[in-house]
């Protein structure tokens, strides 16, 4: 992200010293809630931050290949911000990260590593008397939850220069005065660790609530990360909203095309060629960058080489680390006949770009709905409930291990 979740850069975990092994990888896109998000990539990964003030005075047909770029790897991190996809622990050496997300699934997986460094931040949220002191177990346990994830957060915060991306609990996806109350207390909780606000993010479910309360929070300074965005009428809602990060789903909407059919939006881009993840990313770019809008796209459920040469100049990708090795134990060579070393995205071309009326609306709750196709409707929906039921597995687990020993 020129987000650069550094002066804003992204999320994803630890460092490489961390002790401990984490045996699957847990952030990926295409699976059940991420427990590490988007983290820049630093020493392997050169950090290049694709924004527009770097890149809008240049023609993108002279950013291609240049003499430096001794791999594939180096050369597409000329165009964008490449974020590699995975929490598993031993990558780090060769992908450190530079930022962090903090997740309900991150915490489940510190829970079953007992030794890792992070246990201790989840332990001292159990210990908490404010929480213990709590009438019901209900408010017991969500003050745990907040107390452990935000404890992570603020260890994260120490380990990584960029910004720490929290986890805005999805069973509030729907209730915008929630979010916000809740973001209100994650906040509270990193102010008594002395966690500078310029180092968040907080991450929230792209539902019209979810995109209504990100623009509340925006305009109080506080930086919000929208995610499960599977449409352009969600993408350009979020833009207007202020939204910090915005998050598309490339490889999920592509599943969805191939095993259903219905959406106008997925059979328009198909119709023409696309495939419907990527055109999604190329209209919200465009839409952002022409518009003036202050949003960073991020690209995540990247599956292969040739989606992330098509979406070259894009703000973020997020990539598997099976395709960032491949990028970079491969050479670059600029008249390459697969693969095309040349910017496809630019603030410059996205002057060009031309939007029907309906597109350029101002969003609002119902024009969204009647926006929004069966494949955002589906996905969202699906990506809310996952999150939602890892929330739900932390709360009963610490039900189960309260109270700690020694409390």
């Amino acid at each position: 992200m020129p987000l650069s979740l550094q002066s804003p850069p992204s999320p994803a975990i630890l460092s490489a010293s961390i002790p401990g092994r984490w045996k699957t990888a847990g952030f990926s896109l295409d699976s059940p809630p991420p427990a590490v998000n988007f983290s820049t990539i630093r020493r392997s990964i050169p950090r290049i931050h694709a924004s527009a003030s770097s890149s809008s005075s240049s023609s993108p047909s002279s950013q291609s290949l240049g003499a430096g770029e001794s791999n594939e790897l180096d050369a597409v991190s000329a165009f964008s911000e490449i974020v590699p996809d995975t929490v598993v622990f031993d990558d780090f050496e060769r992908f450190p990260p530079t930022a962090a997300t903090v997740s309900s699934a991150l915490l489940l997986g510190i829970c079953g590593l007992p030794d890792t460094i992070f246990r201790n931040a989840v332990d001292m949220a159990l210990a908490d008397s404010t929480c213990a002191g709590l009438d019901t177990t209900e408010s017991k346990l969500s003050c745990f939850f907040d107390k452990a994830i935000v404890n992570v957060g603020g260890d994260l915060v120490k380990l990584v220069p960029g910004r720490v991306s929290t986890e805005v609990d999805a069973r509030l996806a729907y209730d915008t005065n929630a979010i916000i109350r809740k973001v209100h207390d994650l906040l509270r909780l990193y102010n008594e660790i002395d966690v500078p606000h310029d180092r968040l993010l907080f991450k929230i479910p792209a539902t019209w609530q979810g995109i209504e309360a990100a623009k509340l929070l925006e305009s109080e300074g506080i930086q919000t990360h929208l995610t499960f965005v599977y449409s352009f009428a969600q993408a350009a809602a979020a833009a207007q909203a202020g939204a910090s990060v915005i998050q598309i789903f490339v490889g999920r909407l592509r599943d969805w095309a191939r095993n259903h059919s219905g959406d106008a939006e997925i059979e328009t881009a198909v119709k023409s060629g696309e495939d419907p993840g990527p055109a999604l990313v190329r209209r919200s770019y465009n839409y952002i960058h022409k518009y003036g809008y202050k949003s960073k796209l991020m690209a995540a459920a990247v599956r292969n080489k040739q989606d992330l040469f098509s979406l070259l100049g894009v703000d973020y990708v997020i990539a598997p680390l099976k395709v960032l090795q491949s990028l970079k134990d491969s050479p670059a060579i600029p008249d390459d006949e697969k693969y095309s070393f040349v910017r496809k995205l630019s603030p410059e071309t996205a002057t060009h770009y031309n939007f029907t009326n309906k597109e350029l609306v101002k969003w609002d709750q119902l024009s969204l709905a009647s926006a929004m196709g069966p494949a955002s409707v589906e996905l969202l929906s699906a990506g809310v409930e996952g999150y939602a039921n890892q929330a739900k597995r932390v709360e009963e687990f610490f039900g189960k291990i309260w109270p700690p020993p020694n409390v």
